[in-house]
C-alpha cells in the first residue's frame, strides 16, 4: 500500500506481463533507440531478448475522504474479444478475490473512474448475472468523461464491441456520472484532462499535501516513453495530442516533483517520478 497524505493507493492486478512487440506498440520503433536505457528498462519494462514491451493490466484502488475509488476496470471475464486472444472469454482470473484480499467487496466501491473506454480499462465494469451484463459494483457511480462517452456512443462495432457489454449496462442501470474536466471529486482530488490517447481520456490529480500525484491512465504506457517521449502508441487516436499531453506530464513531474501513476506500469512500485535527461527524461527517486 502506498500512502500519499490523506490517501492510500493499491494496485489490483488483472494481468501481469502483458507483452507486446516494441514495433507494434510504438510503430517504427527499434530496440537500438532505447539500448542506452537498458539498465533501467530491463527486466521489468522491456524484454530486450524478445523485443517486447512488458505491461501490467491493473486497477488502482484509491481510498480518500471516506471514498473507495477503483480507477479503471481492466479486461474482465467472459467478454468476447476474439481479436485479442489473451482477453477473450477469460474465466477464473481471481481479480475480485484480490480486491477482497485488501478488504473491498464489490458493494464497497463508491466510484469506478473510467479514464477512457478501451477494452482493457472497462472489462470489470460489468459481470454476467442471470444471462445479462450487470454492473459489477452495484453501489458505485461510474465516472466517464463527457467527450469520451460521446465519442464511443453509437459505435457498437468499434473497440472490440465493449460499449455493448461494458458501458451500455451501466447507462441502463443509471449508474453513469458524466464528468467534465477539472471538476472536484472530493477535497484534494480533481478530474485531470488527458486527451490524445483517446479523444476524451481523463485522469485524477491528487493533492497529497506535499505535492501532487497524477493518476494518468494511458497518457504514459511505459517508461520507454520517458526515454522516447515522441513515441505515441499505435492505439492513440491523436498521436500528436498524446505526445503533447505526455510531455506536459513528464515536465510537471521533473519540474514540480509530481508523482506519476500510469495504468500499465509494472515493477515493485506503482509510481514513478521523471527527471530531465537532455531532451528526454529518466526515472528518478520517489
Amino acid at each position: 500500500m502506498l500512502t500519499l497524505g490523506p490517501a492510500t493507493v493499491e494496485r489490483i492486478v488483472d494481468m501481469d506481463r502483458f507483452a507486446l512487440p516494441l514495433a507494434m506498440l510504438f510503430p517504427g520503433a527499434r530496440l537500438a533507440a532505447i539500448a542506452d536505457a537498458r539498465d533501467w528498462l530491463a527486466p521489468d519494462h522491456v524484454d530486450f531478448a524478445s523485443g517486447e514491451v512488458l505491461l501490467g493490466v491493473q486497477s488502482h484502488l484509491l481510498r480518500i475522504g471516506g471514498l473507495t475509488i477503483l480507477i479503471d476496470a481492466c479486461v474482465g471475464e467472459g467478454k468476447r474479444r476474439p481479436n485479442r486472444a489473451e482477453w477473450h472469454m477469460r474465466a477464473g482470473t481471481g481479480f475480485l478475490g484480490r480486491l477482497a484480499a485488501v478488504g473491498v467487496r464489490p458493494e464497497d466501491v463508491d466510484i469506478v473512474m473510467c479514464t477512457h473506454l478501451h477494452a482493457d480499462h472497462v472489462g470489470w465494469n460489468t459481470r454476467m448475472e442471470g444471462g445479462r451484463w450487470v454492473p459489477t459494483f452495484p453501489r458505485a457511480r461510474y465516472m466517464i468523461g463527457r467527450t469520451e462517452l460521446s465519442h464511443w456512443q453509437g459505435r457498437p462495432e468499434a473497440n472490440h464491441g465493449v460499449f455493448a457489454d461494458s458501458v451500455q449496462p451501466l447507462l441502463d442501470a443509471r449508474q453513469v456520472e458524466i464528468v467534465d474536466d477539472g471538476i472536484e471529486v472530493t477535497a484534494g482530488l480533481r478530474i485531470l484532462p488527458l486527451a490524445g490517447h483517446t479523444p476524451g481520456q481523463i485522469g485524477l490529480e491528487l493533492d497529497h499535501g506535499a505535492g501532487h500525484a497524477l493518476l494518468c491512465g494511458d497518457a504514459l504506457h511505459s517508461p520507454v516513453q520517458l526515454h522516447r517521449p515522441e513515441w505515441s502508441s499505435a492505439f492513440c487516436s491523436d498521436p500528436q495530442a498524446a505526445r503533447a499531453t505526455r510531455r506536459a506530464l513528464l515536465a510537471r513531474s521533473s519540474d514540480e516533483g509530481a508523482l506519476l501513476l500510469p495504468a500499465h506500469l509494472r515493477g515493485p512500485s506503482p509510481i514513478l517520478r521523471a527527471v530531465r535527461d537532455g531532451t528526454a527524461w529518466r526515472p528518478g527517486d520517489v
